[in-house]
């Protein structure tokens, strides 16, 4: 269907209320008709290594549909009914896409970050009560077996562990060689351990247990787990199945090949482009254990498109910025439309990569709260560079300003919270943790924490994280100027700016760079540009940090927690030095209830004196032999 604008979007809803739409109820119907539709079209591809020619493994819909059925019937095997939790800590390969479809169909799945630490899956798995999880056997250059046989041992519900071996995408000489090499588990659990394929193998191609056909939540996401452990968030099948709808609906069919090398712990890969694959019949390819991560996936990225015959790529504003420092050394022809999601998209990159390729780009936006979709730049019409568009057929949205009389909706084009109601909301019951959803609904409208605008024309705009705002002496600071002002400049590949510590103000603008491959300027040489080129006198940054690489999260998104834990050390020892005292900041970690806190070995230095040189930032600090005491 046309996705032009508003007028399309307002046509789509008047046609019938979104509870008539004829689709099914359960993710396993979703699945069988696609199945039944398609059956010997491709439904996924991986391979283990990016370069074009690597053996690669491919699923029709029909085998996907026996092996996501078995998986399932392992789970219930396994002791797992609708209430119960599959979690997972994988890298995507096969097997994943398995397991988040057969643990969705059997129970609960629960797909986790592989890049967390021991602690916080172990956090993960007792607040969602896991049963059964599905992991890596150990494999050489990954410590993801042993990280999560530390974290079930922290999970006491765990029963059994289902270990996948990538040795079976190997082709020789590797495949000789691993066995030889692979590493033994050095952490031992109260868990039964089994082999996934072997297990699976075992299971009838039908069914065992009645998919019954209502609605229910069949996932647990947990979101960034920027500060504290994360928070997480229920999805329901009627939520997946309206995601999987909208990419039908507007973007996919079943001759497209997509392009995901995100991670399927996220729900941009997992709701936005598997479950729009699943209810189209769209082909999808996943490049790589690690995705854009992955070793010489962006040096090989327009020849994997050449070679899958690609017409949609899916990426995020970090990964495009690095697309564009590699020649385009293929056949692109096919490819229709990129779609960027996960954070705003500045401007310059933007037109860096339409210029460069041709290929029309198209901004969205989302959240794990939501399910994910709420709205995108109409593919078929007008794209407001720098807006993520129009919401999505069957969702509102509203901006909501704080007042002294409680939220207010605001005016066209005035900033507020951007607040969402659509079909993928569990209101009432976004995460687990009842606690947790206190406060965080303006009726049944999702406060999702990001700042924004709608203009005119119904096109909405990001201006910037709640959480992520400079406050300086009181003045509101958007990082997003900031930020968008240093990509202007030619060797300026990525760029953070967050507030450091200010004696006078609270906090002031600093800036953090990630250069283009070979480009050389100096952090005086920018800090003189931002003066230039940042309009607002106080949001010129005070100081700029030039590194090799700037911290990111595995969907590409600059991890500002890093920069703020950077920024807090330097200024604290400045301070520290410049008083005179010896004492000196050795780690600033996430407290849950005061935030980011400053740990400080005294180094002889009286607690008065560093107390004293310090008294003038909000901050605050321990003694770091005081932190190890109280754990």
């Amino acid at each position: 269907m046309t996705f032009a604008g508003i007028e399309d979007r307002d046509a789509i809803e008047a046609a019938m209320p979104w509870a008539d739409r004829p689709l099914p109820n359960t993710l396993y119907g979703l699945l069988s008709e696609t199945a039944g539709k398609f059956p010997n079209h491709n439904a996924v591809s991986y391979q283990i290594f990016s370069g074009p020619k690597d053996k690669a493994e491919t699923i029709t819909w029909s085998a996907l549909k026996d092996q996501v059925t078995q998986t399932a019937n392992l789970f219930r095997s396994l002791g797992v009914t609708e209430t119960d939790v599959v979690a997972y800590i994988l890298p995507n390969a096969n097997e994943t896409v398995l397991t988040l479809m057969g643990g969705a169909v059997a129970g609960i799945v629960n797909p986790i970050n592989p890049l967390l630490d021991a602690e916080q899956i172990g956090s993960i798995l007792r607040e969602t009560n896991a049963k059964v999880v599905v992991t890596l056997r150990p494999f050489p250059k990954t410590d993801v077996a042993d990280k999560t046989a530390e974290a079930v041992a922290l999970a006491p519900n765990v029963t059994t562990v289902l270990e996948v071996d990538l040795l079976r995408y190997l082709t020789p000489p590797k495949s000789w060689i691993v066995p030889l090499i692979r590493p033994k588990r050095s952490v031992q659990n109260h868990a039964k351990y089994l082999n996934f394929r072997e297990e699976v193998a075992k299971q009838p191609t039908t069914l065992s247990f009645e998919d019954i056909d209502e609605d229910r939540v069949a996932c647990y996401f947990h979101t960034g787990g920027t500060t504290g452990m994360p928070k997480v968030a229920q999805h329901r099948y009627s939520g997946m199945i309206y995601n999987g709808w909208i990419g039908t609906e507007l973007l996919f069919n079943e001759e497209d090949n997509i392009m995901c090398p995100l991670p399927l712990f996220h729900v941009f890969a997992c709701h936005v482009i598997f479950m729009a694959a699943v209810t189209s019949g769209a082909h999808v390819i996943f490049p790589t254990p690690q995705g854009y991560r992955g070793e010489g996936v962006m040096d090989n990225f327009w020849q994997l498109v050449e070679r899958w015959k690609i017409t949609f790529i899916i990426t995020v504003p970090t990964a495009i910025s690095a697309k564009m420092q590699r020649p385009i050394n293929a056949d692109v022809s096919t490819v229709k439309t990129a779609f960027s999601g996960s954070a705003p998209l500045p401007l310059e990159l933007f037109r860096r990569f339409e210029k460069a390729t041709g290929v029309t780009l198209v901004e969205g936006y989302g959240l794990t709260e939501a399910t994910c979709l709420v709205s995108c730049n109409p593919v078929d019409g007008e794209k407001k560079v720098g807006s993520i568009g129009i919401p999505f057929p069957y969702c509102k949205v509203k901006i909501y300003k704080a007042t002294n009389d409680g939220p207010v909706e605001a005016d066209v084009d005035e900033i507020g919270e951007i607040c969402v109601s659509n079909p993928g909301i569990f209101v009432g019951h976004t995460y687990t943790e009842e606690e947790k959803n206190k406060e965080l609904y303006y009726g049944d409208y999702l406060r999702t924490g990001d700042l924004g605008r709608v203009d005119p024309d119904g096109y909405l705009w990001i201006t910037g994280r709640a959480k992520d705002l400079i406050i300086r002496g009181g003045h509101n600071i958007d990082p997003a100027e900031i930020e968008e002002a240093l990509l202007h400049h030619e060797a300026v590949a990525f760029a953070g700016a967050i507030g450091q510590p200010d004696a006078h103000s609270g906090e002031v603008p600093c800036a953090f760079v990630e250069l283009v491959d070979g480009a050389s300027v100096s952090e005086e040489e920018l800090l003189a540009f931002c003066k230039e080129h940042v309009h607002e006198r106080a949001a010129q940054p005070k100081h700029m940090t030039i590194m090799d690489e700037l911290p990111k999260t595995a969907v590409g998104k600059i991890f500002k927690p890093d920069l703020r834990k950077m920024a807090i050390t330097r200024i604290y020892n400045q301070a520290l030095e410049q008083a005179g005292v010896a004492a000196r900041v050795v780690s600033v970690v996430d407290d849950k209830k005061r935030g980011l806190v400053a740990q400080i070995d005294a180094n002889g230095a009286g607690e008065e004196a560093i107390a004293h040189a310090l008294s003038a930032f909000v901050r605050p600090w321990v003694l770091a032999s005081t932190a190890v005491a109280a754990e």
